[in-house]
């Protein structure tokens, strides 16, 4: 696959001005020189074959060829929902969980969460999830949605019928499951008897992953594969 670069603007064949950051990676981090191709896309689904044509200062000119449509997408709606982990590991669940499939990410709040996602914390994700992108050729960006509490998430009755909840207590999942799900892990400390008890009345399905205590990113991506294999 041929080096990808995202671009924050609608695209068409023909002349683009690359700039800022992705202009950089292009020259100085990935050495790309005139004449070389490279692919742009900008999350709408469709990805741009390109020539490098001139490379200045801060900018790199580009030839980009008409747009082919690539899907590399799941084919049904997969979110997951947990509270973000602390440092390094937030990136870590944000670029697996991309890589993955999943179609959006929730910040959950719930009784026992640590780390507060504000606005400046949701760009930071977004650009984890652009990053992401480029490099396992998804063209349309994993959402990152804003932050929103358990019991105001377990309630809602537009997410999709199949709803898991990781829990050690859960069932084990066979693999005649309604497509379309949302999955939620819950903080360091787990749900609180009365948040799972509130899921279970919902209708939630609470979904064992073993008798290991797993982090939130482990079982945010592991029920995450689970759901992308069985739906």
């Amino acid at each position: 696959m041929s080096q990808r670069f995202y671009v924050n603007q609608p695209l068409d064949a023909g002349r683009l001005l690359l700039q800022g950051p992705e202009a950089r990676h292009l020259a100085v981090v990935s050495r790309i020189r005139v004449g070389e191709g490279v692919v742009v896309f900008n999350g709408d689904g469709r990805e741009w074959p390109a020539r490098v044509v001139r490379i200045g200062k801060r900018d790199v000119e580009l030839d980009l060829d008409p747009p082919r449509e690539v899907s590399r997408e799941l084919g049904f709606q997969l979110i997951v929902a947990c509270p973000l982990p602390k440092g390094d590991r937030a990136h870590f669940l944000i670029e697996k969980l991309t890589e993955l499939g999943v179609t959006a990410y929730i910040p959950l709040e719930t009784r026992r969460s640590v780390i507060a996602v504000g606005e400046s914390r949701v760009e930071k994700l977004q650009r984890y999830v652009m990053e992401a992108s480029k490099q396992c050729g998804r063209n349309r960006l994993m959402e990152i949605r804003l932050p929103r509490t358990w019991v105001d998430l377990v309630a809602d009755p537009g997410l999709p019928p199949r709803r898991w909840l990781g829990d050690a207590a859960g069932e084990r999942i066979g693999a005649d499951q309604p497509k379309d799900a949302v999955i939620a892990v819950g903080p360091e400390g787990g749900f609180t008897p009365e948040e799972v008890e509130a899921a279970r009345t919902a209708g939630w399905t609470l979904v064992s992953l073993g008798p290991r205590t797993l982090r939130i990113e482990t079982a945010a991506l592991a029920l995450a594969v689970l759901a992308s294999s069985t739906g």
